[in-house]
């Protein structure tokens, strides 16, 4: 039987005596092990407080490193090196270390000798003394640091660029956890997750001739800016994207903001005569290239009241002087007009085109709209929204219509190689047919080339020739608008040249750009003939051989 409350088998306790003595042990016991607990605890609160100096919150082997930017031939443009920030903790400096720890900081940070012990004296409890420091600097201090014990460092990763300005636009700058500009920015998820190079397009032997020349030019024509591209007419591989002023990635804070601005695709211009390559197409997709126009006089563009709607357009004077007076030509066909780069004949072939034929070529060009490149988004272009017969006329010539000069490259490209609009790449490629969309013909890209052609052989092109190569080239020459009227400074313009080589079968195009140069001579003009094809005819004799080896 069994009895509430009471033991199943009571009698297996019976005679057994409880023992206070055992009780007190086992309770002094307990109290140890809650007193060592205790203190355990407070050392990791003080520990988690103060922070524990004797080792870097962060080894050098664990910083996350992006990967490198080659160009391509394998040239590192930027790199990941390891680095670390450094702090000092007063407090824990003992008193007969403080002058050999005053001659460390003087030796190694190139503190002076009062800089460095007010840091030492210093009553805060601790302070950031240096940033960005070398890697050989850290493992050194590091080992100091096992000694005195006042020191902690923080590893993480600086990206560094070891010519500095010569591709700030293209590769761009990375911060420490993420790509800000350029292809750290657009690449910055490969770069992160990957440990292989990123191989670029660009040549650094290409672009170091780049930057020379126009370095040479900005500062010969006194230019606002130049800028200049090379792309691979087939592939859309971009070999050279320079533009000054610029600025150093490896030391952002010393240039201004807008050097940063990447031009090449941020800024809009009026290209001037080189939208006749555009103009003479047209010509000869709706059948007037044989047609003959009057071109010595300025023609005039009437209102509804039989008024000049706009100011009548005419050519240079030296046109009338050396074409019209001195070869007594009086006439001209589209071949000549854009040979020449007359203005009032390509008006008047604009205006014999249907209606919207103008407008919807350009829009086949991507003239219109913004290009999202996979580096970079352009600037939209500033093109009428009504074509007029203002509007006609003048875009004929490239006046009132501001495009980038990206989407102008990649235009005159679709004109010239076989007549297929390409976009680009900053990524190597392999060698492969044309990918893109076709625009005009191949047998019009041709008739194209052969005036671009003469046009280098013969009139504003010459100073772009180089022996042992037959180029082909369009110089353009646009007067700017105040940014505040509005209106035509006359004292203001940009001269542009695109050049293709080898004319024949374009395997490379140039596009070279002057924002307000000046003149290098007295007298001289300031159009595109006296300092951007100049400038190109340098750049080409310097290329050729690394582009033909």
């Amino acid at each position: 039987m069994y009895e509430i409350g009471k033991d199943v088998l009571p009698h297996e306790y019976r005679g057994t005596e409880y023992s206070r003595c055992s009780a007190f042990w086992l309770r002094l016991i307990s109290y140890i092990f809650a007193g060592i607990l205790a203190l355990c605890v407070l050392k990791t609160l003080k520990l988690g407080i103060e922070g524990y100096v004797a080792k870097p919150h962060t080894s050098s082997a664990e910083v996350s490193q992006r990967a490198d930017i080659v160009d391509r031939n394998g040239i590192v443009l930027a790199k990941s090196v390891s680095s670390g920030k450094v702090k000092l903790y007063p407090s824990k400096i003992k008193e007969k270390d403080k002058t050999a720890i005053a001659v460390l900081l003087q030796d190694t940070f190139g503190f002076s000798q009062k800089q460095a012990f007010d840091y030492i004296n210093s009553k805060k409890a601790g302070l950031w003394i240096a940033e960005n420091v070398d890697r050989d600097v850290l493992y050194s201090l590091e080992k100091k640091n096992r000694r005195y014990d006042c020191f902690e460092i923080i590893w993480y990763s600086l990206r560094k660029y070891p010519h500095n300005n010569i591709f700030a636009h293209v590769v761009g700058i990375a911060g420490k956890d993420e790509g800000q500009e350029g292809i750290e920015k657009y690449y910055d998820k490969y770069l992160k997750e990957n440990t292989d190079p990123l191989k670029l397009s660009i040549d650094s032997r290409i672009q170091n001739i780049f930057y020379e020349q126009l370095t040479i030019a900005k500062n010969k024509y006194k230019a606002k800016a130049v800028m200049g591209m090379l792309m691979n007419a087939r592939t859309g591989e971009m070999l050279s994207m320079v533009q000054l002023p610029d600025f150093d990635p490896n030391n952002i804070e010393l240039y201004p903001v807008s050097n940063r601005t990447f031009r090449l695709l941020r800024d809009d211009f009026e290209m001037g005569s080189i939208f006749k390559i555009f103009n003479t197409a047209l010509a000869y997709e709706y059948g007037l290239e044989n047609r003959e126009y009057k071109i010595d006089a300025p023609l005039h563009i009437y209102n509804k009241n039989g008024k000049d709607a706009i100011k009548p357009i005419a050519d240079v004077s030296s046109f009338y002087r050396n074409t019209v007076k001195k070869k007594g030509i009086h006439k001209m066909s589209a071949d000549e007009i854009m040979l020449y780069s007359c203005n009032t004949g390509s008006a008047q072939i604009a205006l014999d085109l249907p209606q919207n034929a103008q407008a919807e070529f350009f829009h086949n060009l991507n003239l219109d709209k913004p290009l999202q490149l996979e580096f970079g988004k352009t600037q939209m272009p500033f093109i009428h929204k009504k074509w007029g017969p203002t509007e006609i006329a003048t875009a004929s010539f490239g006046h009132g219509i501001s495009i980038t000069p990206m989407h102008l490259l990649l235009s005159v490209n679709a004109m010239v190689n076989g007549g297929i609009y390409i976009y680009p790449t900053l990524l190597k490629r392999d060698i492969g047919s044309i990918q893109g969309e076709r625009v005009i013909s191949p047998e019009l890209s041709e008739k194209l080339r052969n005036i671009m052609f003469h046009i280098v052989e013969e009139t504003t092109g010459i100073s772009a020739k180089v022996k042992g190569m037959e180029i082909g080239g369009k110089t353009g020459t646009a007067e700017k608008r105040d940014p505040k009227t509005g209106k035509i400074d006359p004292h203001r313009n940009v001269t542009a040249f695109i050049s293709v080589f080898p004319i024949s079968a374009p395997q490379y195009i140039m596009l070279l750009l002057m924002d307000e140069p000046q003149p290098d001579r007295q007298y001289y003009p300031k159009t595109a003939s006296y300092n951007v094809v100049p400038t190109a005819g340098n750049i080409h004799n310097g290329i050729m051989t690394l582009l033909f080896e």
